[in-house]
């Protein structure tokens, strides 16, 4: 025990199992529910930090849950410190790595000692890394579904004062993108900004046939053209085509970010706080980031998300997604501007509906 300081007392792990509203389609699947892990890390002054990870599919909600309620003995009676509890972490798992379960494992320890610091001190997360209330404008997704659902979810979000959205492409044929991507502009008007993901299903030669055939479309960006971890591939896709290129949401911590980087895999960065370590590793990325000039949105988690986009030099878009906010007590909400702003109330953000909480438990 630390004297004068605060401590971890224990950890409380539960797995849900929360349908969406509406189905997500993408290349590799239709999402119809999320398997969630919910963390409680309690302190010894009864001060409890949230968090939550996402294991995208059912058969790894339990063994996650159980790996993170694991990893109470090593956390019981250590100080509240975030970055220290991290690198002892990642020190006891050198040998297996801190990637896979074992990384989500360790960001959902990170992010809710992060949360639970912030609330020791009274203040929200962005004022506890040392930074002040930003807004981030917000982009919607709209799944694999073709011209006619895709032009219907545009014009949705366009409703709500969203402006931009995401579009997962990766059709059988360029034209049929193209056909996409334009009913999408009708459909949410002329100044929705376009990006798109192709979900890693090209080559490098046809993602750059691909993306010079749709360079006259006007896209903000297009994401993961290729397998994430293909940096030389993505950085010669990068070299050919004038869209910027967009990636980052499957590299794994910040290692993965300081390969990417030097290789020049992409124009702008997409780190998941889970993927890439919790707090503590985009802190170490959203440095390495500023170092270089390059913009930096974020993949899910939005009420966390926009406390990191808030302390991050190059911050970019915000991916709203509400696919978590019916167990969430005070989720996140765009505003009818486009623009997201990160919860002024102590900690991340994150904090439990518990009646729902209990009616998804898997």
């Amino acid at each position: 025990m630390v004297k004068n300081g605060v401590t971890i007392q224990a950890l409380r792990v539960r797995a849900l199992r929360v349908p969406m509203t509406e189905p997500h389609r993408t290349a590799g699947g239709t999402v119809t529910e999320s398997p969630l892990v919910l963390t409680d890390l309690v302190t010894d002054q009864g001060v409890v930090g949230h968090s939550l990870i996402f294991t995208y599919n059912t058969m790894a909600l339990g063994p996650t849950a159980a790996l993170v309620q694991n990893l109470e003995p090593l956390v019981v009676g250590q100080p509240l410190a975030p970055r220290a509890l991290n690198q002892m972490l990642a020190q006891r798992f050198r040998l297996l790595g801190a990637q896979g379960l074992t990384g989500m494992a360790m960001a959902a320890i990170d992010m809710a000692a992060w949360d639970a610091l912030a609330k020791v001190h009274g203040v929200p997360l962005y004022q506890l890394l040392g930074g002040q209330s930003r807004s981030a404008r917000a982009y919607g997704a709209i799944g694999f579904d073709g011209p006619t659902e895709s032009a219907r979810v545009a014009e949705r979000w366009a409703r709500r004062g969203i402006t931009g959205v995401k579009a997962k492409i990766g059709y059988p044929s360029v034209e049929e993108d193209r056909e996409t991507i334009r009913a999408i502009r009708a459909a949410a008007g002329p100044h929705m900004s376009v990006l798109v993901d192709y979900n890693q299903c090209l080559t490098a030669a046809e993602a750059i046939e691909r993306i010079q055939a749709l360079a006259s479309e006007g896209l903000t960006w297009v994401e993961e053209p290729l397998p994430s971890h293909d940096f030389a591939g993505h950085a010669e896709v990068a070299r050919q085509v004038s869209t910027p290129i967009q990636a980052g949401e499957n590299w794994w911590g910040p290692r993965d970010f300081q390969i990417a980087m030097e290789a020049r895999s992409s124009d702008y960065l997409m780190p998941d706080v889970m993927k890439v370590g919790g707090v503590t590793g985009w802190m170490d990325v959203a440095s390495m980031a500023a170092a270089r000039g390059l913009r930096v949105s974020n993949h899910l988690w939005p009420e966390i998300s926009a406390h990191l986009l808030a302390v991050t030099p190059t911050a970019h878009w915000l991916e709203f997604a509400d696919w978590w906010h019916p167990i969430m007590a005070q989720p996140l909400e765009v505003g009818g501007d486009g623009w997201a702003t990160p919860s002024a109330e102590p900690g991340s953000g994150v904090a439990w509906n518990e009646a729902a909480v209990a009616k998804f438990g898997a």
